[in-house]
């Protein structure tokens, strides 16, 4: 454009039976195309499930909430199958559907540019200018019309780069598109919202402070030369954006204005668009709402200059950090020359491949082996922060067992295996390479398709990064191979360019220095001298370490499979038997050689005892170690695995290209006939057990959920429950026990879609069958939970959370409703929901600012002014919502996981309403509320709730000894009128149980 801004345009249009669809057939059809694919989940591995979720949003228990997880530690997951299906679902209703028309913008600014005077600057400016416009000057004008039209917004920042993205219903893209523009047009970025923002960019650095990779990021950024931005503070709070400017005279708004004029020009920003228009529709839309940037003619910003930042004395050190969570790691870290240039070659991703293998012959296998690792990753996280245009992290991470801890320094030593300069020439090998190459470009010619909305945000930062013909594969695919170039990076992996971080609770009181911004705990040292010199010394490796077979699991054959049977569009029942069933449906809708296979095996073993269900988890946890090397090769392949220890029992998902993914399946299920464990891996799972549960109890997010479903679900098994119990130990004998028991008498239910015929499906439930050999169940295993009926009061449980270096709380308002049977209920929720949903942010977020009960008062504020609201609502706006609402279910599934996603919620529920979109969409024209009021929350420590001052906010609780208990605190005067619960137990055996609930029709 002649503005300088650059943009990509993509045509989204329908073509049916050679045809353009016409005009009308556009309207209302919003279909959608775009390249990559994305599912469910993204790692291979067992999974624990803490919580009895169900997927209704009218349910009697609960809904569906986010979890939260970083992958520092082992198995740290606490959402379940029922929770991660009904969220993907949540999304999908609340307007983030793949079939929308979507747009991002990439501006080349990003948290280097930051003034020293007001470190995040940048971040607090990316929330800044969506409060509104000239053209549009209401603060969450944008945002409610998105919500009223089935969209979605969001940005983010990054070092170099600031991010902006939306995708809203194709009707009304062209409006959503000039409301947008506007925030780099003129937005208005009044006095009055600066302060309140702050609150929100504070509040953001306060829910950071408590994970473990924020705080060793900050710290590592610390460890800069001086002058170098990475030093830089870009997270922003409440003292560095308002506390302190005020201070020292600093007018904050006017800097900010000058901030956006200075870096928001056109010629910094690449802008992606993506809908259902032509090319030249799209392009007349552009050019006319975007041509009224303004260029300032400046230059950008540039740091290339800034190489080698982390050369310094202090980098090269062993640094002990005191985490949050237990965990032990250890994480070595080399800063390169830039690595950008390179996209074609990606030398880092090439190493990264063979320091992360799993297999056979490798240092993880190595490691595990001994007993002192769990997991093991090596590579670059491309993100800002690990790459950008002064350097490029490599790092190796380590996940160590207790006996790992100990051996940190040969742990080290062993990673030499995957870095000698000595013998580089060997990891050159160009069958690797070819190796490597072809995995990804079968991935990338049969990727499924994403949602837009994230399509176009990955592109418009390629567009940043790569030469224009390798903006839709330079991410992705691997172009060259230069050993030159590899062997240049290896060669900078050597001892005296690396830095050490052991990260461990027993760290704890060794540590007496504190990083500023996040607290965290650690002290410095120089790197054992002896261990320094062993790594850098031609000292003979462990002939078990190898490199990488030839990989037996690639797919070869693509080609689509002729049914063998009547094409139906849902699944169906083609085997049933007493021992199991099978759901089946052939894919004939996208038309790619993929299959998904997902697997339940119920027992009713699980639920007996709070031991059993930790009997479970250990089981599932040792089964996942055991496949670890064997089924790597397959997960390298792009063949996934997870394995979930379920609620109910053993759930186990494969997807990927069909002509392979039997031998998967038939690996999982011989390991699983054949489980065996020795004592000492039955101590390293256990033992790493407790650090998971113990993890997922420190977040006030979860522990909130946890303590709700204990008072909600009849004979809930709550975290603490199950962590006491294992604390106080299990017996290698009471698990073979278990497990004995456990596969003796079972159901099983499958689903198989994709790519396969009728008879290959039933190939898969046959083989479990006759290799388990187990027997039916005597009596049907309910797959439902049940939960108490609450009374007509409003109740509160106001509990302590458990990590007492953690400030945050966590409040949640819970509201049942009884008799919820039917889908016509679920879509009045919906209804009400994506009616509320932005006035609520709007109330809560933007114009308060709470304390933690203080949030409930002002909920029931928002929600007796959202009463009249509702009352005042207009027949038009209803009927505007209601037609969003009935386009998002009615958008066309994107890619083949996410029908499979939706079909197995059904089977897994045990409720097969496969067709309940549609039958939803006959529905919408009904409405009908009511509410009941309970909630309960989790409280932070803190001075407000009339703790001590916290000397620091890194893992009080850690490393101490002591099994966690809940305390139960009266509420304060605010709430002196409400029915306070002081046992949860007592409380709930008081109460009548409603029965198992589904909603069948």
């Amino acid at each position: 454009m002649q503005n300088g801004l650059c943009a990509l345009l993509i045509s989204d249009l329908n073509y049916l039976d050679g045809a353009p669809a016409s005009s009308e057939e556009e309207e209302e059809d919003n279909d959608g195309g775009s390249e990559e694919g994305s599912d469910e989940y993204d790692d291979s591995g067992a999974e624990i499930e803490d919580g009895r979720e169900d997927d209704d949003e009218c349910d009697e228990g609960d809904e569906s909430e986010d979890s939260d997880g970083d992958n520092e530690d082992f198995n740290d997951s606490d959402d379940s199958e029922l929770e991660e299906l009904a969220e993907k679902e949540e999304t999908r209703k609340r307007g983030c559907s793949e079939k929308q028309s979507a747009a991002a913008l990439c501006v080349a600014v990003g948290s280097f540019s930051d003034p020293e005077d007001l470190p995040g600057l940048a971040h607090f400016l990316e929330h800044m200018v969506f409060m509104g416009s000239l053209k549009y000057p209401d603060e969450n004008g944008f945002d409610a019309f998105l919500k009223k039209h089935g969209g979605g917004d969001n940005a983010s920042t990054d070092c170099e780069r600031t991010v902006f993205q939306f995708d809203v219903q194709r009707k009304y893209f062209k409006e959503a598109l000039d409301r947008w523009a506007q925030f780099f047009i003129h937005p208005l970025m009044i006095r009055d919202a600066i302060d309140r923002e702050v609150e929100a960019v504070d509040s953001e650095y306060q829910l950071a402070r408590p994970s473990d990779a924020n705080r060793k990021e900050m710290l590592f950024g610390s460890l800069a030369r001086p002058g170098h931005p990475m030093k830089k503070f870009f997270w922003g709070n409440a003292d560095t954006l308002k506390h302190e400017p005020k201070l020292n005279n600093i007018d904050t708004y006017t800097r900010l204005r000058e901030f956006w004029q200075r870096h928001y020009s056109a010629h910094y920003m690449t802008l992606v668009v993506q809908s259902k228009e032509t090319l030249d529709t799209l392009e007349k839309w552009v050019t006319e709402i975007f041509s009224e940037i303004p260029n300032n003619g400046l230059p950008k910003p540039s740091f290339g200059h800034l190489t080698q930042p982390f050369d310094t004395p202090e980098f090269h050190k062993l640094y002990r950090v005191v985490p949050i969570r237990k965990v032990h790691s250890l994480t070595i870290t080399w800063a390169l020359p830039p690595q950008e240039q390179y996209y074609r070659v990606k030398p880092l991703h090439y190493i990264s491949w063979l320091v992360g293998h799993e297999g056979k012959g490798s240092v993880l296998s190595f490691l595990r082996k001994k007993f002192w690792a769990l997991a093991l990753y090596g590579g670059n996280g491309e993100t800002g922060f690990e790459q950008n245009s002064t350097y490029s992290i490599f790092s190796i991470s380590v996940t160590l067992t207790d006996e790992g801890y100990k051996h940190f320094y040969e742990v080290w030593c062993c990673t030499k295996r995957a870095c000698l300069k000595s013998t580089f020439i060997i990891f050159l090998l160009c069958r690797i390479w070819e190796e490597i190459q072809k995995i990804e470009a079968n991935e990338f010619h049969y990727q499924e398709q994403t949602d837009p909305v994230d399509y176009v945000e990955n592109l418009c930062e390629n567009m940043q990064l790569f030469q224009k013909e390798d903006f839709l594969t330079g991410d992705q695919l691997l172009f060259e191979y230069k050993p030159e170039i590899i062997a240049d990076a290896l060669n900078q992996l050597s001892p005296q360019r690396a830095n050490l971080v052991l990260l461990s609770a027993a760290n704890e009181g060794q540590c007496h220095l504190k990083e500023k911004w996040f607290g965290t705990q650690y002290s410095m040292e120089d790197i054992d001298r002896y261990w320094s010199d062993l790594w850098d010394s031609d000292f003979e490796l462990n002939q078990d370490l190898h490199l990488p077979e030839e990989n037996k699991y690639i797919a070869t054959d693509f080609a689509l499979k002729v049914a063998d049977c009547p094409e139906t569009e849902y699944p169906v029942k083609i085997l049933s038997t007493q021992q199991g069933c099978l759901w089946y449906r052939k894919d004939d809708k996208f038309k790619i050689p993929k299959g998904y296979v997902r697997f339940h095996l119920i027992s009713p073993l699980i639920q007996q005892s709070a031991e059993n269900i930790i009997l479970f988890d250990t089981f599932v946890n040792i089964l996942s170690h055991n496949l670890g090397e064997p089924a790597y090769e397959a997960d390298v392949a792009q063949l996934e695995y997870k394995l979930v220890a379920g609620e109910y029992g053993l759930i186990i998902r494969v997807k990927g290209f069909n002509h392979k993914l039997p031998l998967l399946f038939q690996l999982i299920i011989d390991y699983l006939s054949d489980f065996s464990f020795t004592p000492a891996v039955f101590e390293m799972i256990t033992e790493q057990l407790k650090k998971t549960y113990y993890n997922i109890l420190i977040k006030p997010e979860t522990l909130a959920k946890d303590v709700r479903l204990l008072i909600l679900e009849h004979g809930r098994w709550s975290m603490i429950d199950k962590y006491q119990t294992l604390m106080k130990g299990l017996s290698i004998e009471a698990l073979s026990a278990f497990v004995s028991a456990f596969k003796s008498q079972l159901f099983v239910e499958g689903l198989v879609q994709g790519n396969f015929t009728s008879r290959e499906a039933k190939d898969f439930l046959n083989y479990v069958v006759q290799k388990l050999q187990f027997a039916p169940l005597a009596h049907p295993c309910p797959v439902q939970f049940r939960v108490v009926d609450l009374p007509n009061t409003h109740l509160l449980c106001k509990v302590k959370t458990l990590n007492k270096g953690d400030a945050n709380s966590e409040v949640t308002v819970y509201y049942q409703v009884t008799g919820c049977r039917h889908c016509h209920f679920c879509c009045n929720f919906v209804l009400f929901q994506m009616h509320m949903e932005e006035p609520c942010f709007d109330f809560l977020r933007t114009k308060q600012t709470l304390g933690s009960e203080l949030v409930d008062r002002k909920i029931e504020e928002f929600l007796s002014c959202f009463e009249e609201k509702i009352k005042d609502l207009t027949e038009e706006a209803f009927s505007t919502q209601v037609t969003a609402l009935i386009k998002l279910k009615e958008c066309e599934d994107s890619h083949l996981g996410e029908e499979v996603d939706r079909n197995w919620n059904e089977v897994v529920t045990q409720q097969y309403l496969f067709d309940r979109l549609a039958r939803e969409v006959e529905t919408l024209n009904e409405i009908s509320i009511s509410l009941l009021v309970p909630f309960f929350q989790v409280i932070g420590y803190g001075k407000h709730e009339g703790d001590s001052e916290m000397t620091a906010v890194s893992g009080q609780n850690s490393s101490s000894g002591e099994i966690p208990h809940l305390v139960l605190l009266p509420p304060s005067s605010l709430m002196s009128d409400i029915t306070s619960i002081k046992d949860i137990k007592a409380y709930t055996s008081t109460l009548n149980v409603l029965p198992y609930h589904k909603i069948l029709k």
